[in-house]
């Protein structure tokens, strides 16, 4: 059986991505790293520091170890350090956002970006504009950063979350013509704002784990 591992900044996800491999991947054995103490120290420091460089690589050296065949990054904010990752452990590392970007770029010119966090925006921005290279195609990326939505859903406070990115999506919509949401942990807002817009919304839980099926070549 092929094993993967999923690898996590936050808990967010554990439980979502859980049901998702159960329902997408019922053949593959999937495990969880997660510690939540990695997006808190970008949080704090805007940005992904070397003590979180070194201990998400460490996860996924330990992940290689466990005897997974392939890594499943979760988080966006470090994005970057998976694509490092892939160079460094002996085993693949999947970013959960991949497909999403691939598909964007082939579908929209004008894609806005919605982020609960100003340090996903930037890795999310680059992987789409390096897909869109890759697909020789020209895309204008526009930021809708939700800011103050993360505290919120952090707080419990799942309403003004919702707002929040609802607000943020819609003040970008006339300039658009699809959205992406940078973090997993938003996917459940992917058809709200399709209806509040009027436009297409991509997430990556569904399509990243779509993604790896077809990396792992099990369709």
């Amino acid at each position: 059986m092929i094993r993967v591992v999923a690898v996590h900044t936050a808990m967010a996800l554990v439980e979502p991505l859980t049901k998702i491999f159960k329902e997408e991947l019922p053949e593959v054995k999937l495990n969880h790293i997660a510690d939540d103490t990695l997006i808190q120290e970008v949080i704090a420091n805007n940005q992904v520091t070397p003590a979180v460089r070194r201990r998400l690589l460490s996860y996924y050296l330990t992940a290689a170890d466990s005897g997974a065949d392939v890594i499943f990054n979760t988080c966006s904010s470090v994005g970057d350090i998976a694509d490092l990752g892939g160079g460094i452990a002996p085993i693949p590392v999947f970013r959960i956002d991949y497909p999403m970007a691939v598909k964007a770029v082939n579908c929209a010119r004008r894609i806005g970006v919605i982020s609960t966090l100003s340090t996903t925006l930037e890795p999310t921005r680059r992987l789409l504009e390096n897909q869109a290279r890759i697909a020789g195609k020209e895309v204008v990326l526009v930021d809708g950063l939700a800011d103050g939505a993360f505290q919120a859903g952090q707080g419990g406070d799942s309403a003004t979350h919702d707002r929040l990115i609802a607000e943020a999506a819609s003040r970008i919509a006339g300039h658009v013509d699809m959205f992406v949401l940078a973090q997993g942990s938003m996917a459940r807002m992917e058809q709200r704002l399709s209806e509040l817009t009027g436009k297409p919304v991509l997430s990556s839980p569904v399509l990243g784990v779509r993604g790896l099926r077809k990396f792992l070549k099990l369709d």
